[in-house]
């Protein structure tokens, strides 16, 4: 089962396991782009259009799910999120809400929705996206920082309550992965005071990421399968991870400098 399935890592996720055999279960909020996903795929799919927010509606699916697989659930993933970028002074309250309620308890609830299946057949796993920012703070994300963070305490607690079961739980911690989060953000202004359009910005982003959703995809799921508890998804998740190992209080110091010579190398190439 795959949540965020109509676009990005989600949909790289749904078409690989696909590929390899297995039935999927796809669900996401905008129906045009988990129907173009479903066309995608080679074998059995069931899609389902989910608000992550309504646990209610998570539970049903659940069992929609668990009535529909031909067989045990294997894994779970629950992969929805979405992004805002602001300032704390600036920051809206019905923004942040917004994003918290997916990133962190759309997690939640499909956690709570799907763990009674797996524990039941004491085997599968739960699959919960964090993020690097779920790893460090960074300026203008303190929203998306606070939810991924959140992501990581829950799972990794989750973790220590399932030891003795056959079910695992497992963080991802995905670095810049060329999706469309950057471009449905929810931007008021330029949290940076730069003047830049909201399309500017998302350019800007996708001009860094180092991982395609595809090869994002191939490793969260040679992970899981691996049995890793921790997944880092690219050579920047890698970066951020030992940074916030070496200097937990001043890693931003050292990116700002990466940044600035990245910007710098651009520049050069551009001219």
């Amino acid at each position: 089962m795959i949540t965020g399935a109509g676009s990005g890592i989600g949909r790289a996720l749904a078409q690989r396991l696909s590929r390899l055999g297995s039935p999927v279960a796809i669900a996401d909020i905008d129906e045009a782009g988990l129907e173009k996903t479903a066309a995608s795929l080679s074998g059995p799919v069931l899609r389902r259009v989910l608000d992550v927010r309504d646990a209610t509606d998570q539970l049903r699916f659940a069992g929609e799910v668990r009535a529909w697989l031909p067989d045990k659930l294997a894994a779970v993933f629950n992969n929805a999120g979405v992004a805002v970028a602001s300032s704390v002074r600036d920051a809206v309250p019905e923004d942040d809400d917004w994003l918290i309620d997916i990133n962190f308890r759309g997690v939640v609830n499909g956690t709570r929705a799907f763990l009674p299946i797996l524990l039941e057949q004491d085997e599968g796993v739960i699959v919960n996206t964090s993020s690097v920012f779920g790893l460090v703070g960074m300026p203008y994300q303190s929203a998306y920082c606070a939810s991924k963070f959140a992501v990581r305490g829950f799972t990794d607690a989750l973790r220590q309550e399932l030891r003795g079961t056959g079910v695992r739980a497992v963080n991802v911690h995905p670095g810049g992965v060329t999706t469309n989060i950057a471009r449905n953000a929810r931007v008021r202004k330029d949290p940076e005071g730069l003047g830049r359009t909201k399309e500017q910005m998302a350019a800007q982003f996708e001009a860094v990421t180092l991982t395609s959703p595809d090869k994002a995809a191939e490793i969260i799921h040679r992970g899981v399968e691996r049995g890793k508890a921790r997944i880092l998804v690219g050579p920047d998740a890698y970066m951020f991870d030992a940074l916030a190992r070496v200097a937990p209080t001043h890693y931003y110091w050292v990116i700002e400098r990466l940044q600035a010579r990245l910007r710098a190398r651009q520049k050069e190439t551009a001219g």
